[in-house]
C-alpha cells in the first residue's frame, strides 16, 4: 500500500491537462502547508502531463504565490516542447480564481555524457546509531514533523548561535516510501532551515522559490533513510537562500537543491 506522502500526493487527470488534488492539514508548519510537499504535489502532476517514463525529472522550479488553505486544489499544466529525448512543462496551482504557485519542469531520457563528482557525502554515524527526536531547542513541534523520522548529525542545535548556518542528517517519510523525484522534492524542503543554527529565536522562513536538481534515480524500491544537508551562506535584507543534498546511504548523491526564504518575525 502506498504510504501517506503518496496519497497525500496523489493528483487525477480531469482532461486538458487538468489535475485535481487535495491539500491535506497533515503537511502545515507555520503559516500553510510545508513548501517540499506542495511542490512534490506539482511534481506528480508535470510528471503525468510528460507521460514517459523513461523522460525523468532532471530539473524542477516552483515560485509560492500564496499558501494553499486545506481542501480541493487544481494543477493546469502545459507541455512547452517535447524534443527528441528533453520534454518542458509548466504548470499553475489553482485553488478556486487564487493563483498558489507556478512551475517548470525539464524532463529528459538518459544521455551519454561525462561522468564525475567531485562532491563527498558528509562522514556521520548511521541512523541505528543516533538519538531519534526533535534535537535539543528545536522549534515548536509542527503536524510536519510527524510525517517524517528525523535523526540529526550535522551542524549545531537549533538556536544555539553558531558561527555558520549548516545542518542536516538522516531523513525517512514516518511511512515507509520510495524515493522517487516528487520524495526528493519534498525532501529538499524537509529538515529545520539552517538558519535555525544560526540565530538564538524562532523566526517562520517560509520559501520564495525552490529548485531541485534531481542528478541520479535512487535504487529501484529504495525506501531507506537519506542523508540530507542544507547550508545558507547569506542573509541580507529579509531573505536567506539554502543549498541542500540529498544522498542515499550507500553515498549516491541524489539530488542538489536551492531555495530562496523571506524571515518573518513571529510574535
Amino acid at each position: 500500500m502506498a504510504g501517506r506522502f503518496s496519497r497525500d500526493t496523489t493528483v487525477t487527470a480531469v482532461g486538458d491537462g487538468r489535475y485535481e488534488a487535495n491539500i491535506d492539514c497533515g503537511w502545515w508548519v507555520e503559516r500553510g502547508p510545508n513548501g517540499g510537499y506542495v511542490g512534490a504535489l506539482v511534481e506528480r502532476a508535470l510528471e503525468h502531463a510528460v507521460g514517459d517514463a523513461e523522460r525523468r525529472l532532471r530539473s524542477f522550479t516552483v515560485h509560492y504565490l500564496a499558501p494553499p488553505a486545506e481542501g480541493p486544489v487544481e494543477v493546469l499544466t502545459t507541455v512547452e516542447r517535447a524534443g527528441r529525448s528533453l520534454t518542458s512543462v509548466s504548470a499553475r496551482l489553482m485553488q478556486g480564481s487564487r493563483a498558489l504557485a507556478i512551475a517548470v519542469g525539464a524532463f529528459s531520457s538518459s544521455r551519454p555524457s561525462v561522468e564525475f563528482c567531485d562532491l563527498v557525502m558528509p562522514d556521520v554515524p548511521p541512523p541505528e546509531a543516533l538519538e531519534a527526536g526533535r534535537p535539543g531547542g528545536g522549534p515548536p513541534p509542527i503536524p510536519m514533523t510527524e510525517r517524517y523520522e528525523m535523526r540529526w548529525a550535522i551542524g549545531g542545535l537549533p538556536f544555539s548561535g553558531t558561527d555558520e548556518a549548516v545542518a542536516g542528517g538522516w531523513i525517512r517519510f514516518a511511512e515507509p516510501e520510495v524515493v522517487d523525484a516528487a520524495a526528493m522534492v519534498a525532501l529538499s524542503d524537509a529538515w529545520l532551515p539552517p538558519l535555525f543554527t544560526r540565530v538564538s529565536r524562532f523566526l517562520a522562513v517560509p520559501t520564495v522559490d525552490l529548485t531541485v536538481h534531481v542528478r541520479g534515480p535512487a535504487p529501484d524500491g529504495y525506501d531507506d533513510w537519506c542523508l540530507v544537508v542544507f547550508r545558507s551562506s547569506m542573509a541580507a535584507d529579509g531573505f536567506v537562500e539554502e543549498d541542500g543534498q540529498i544522498w542515499t546511504r550507500d553515498g549516491t548523491l541524489l539530488a542538489q537543491s536551492r531555495q530562496l526564504a523571506v524571515m518573518l518575525p513571529v510574535g
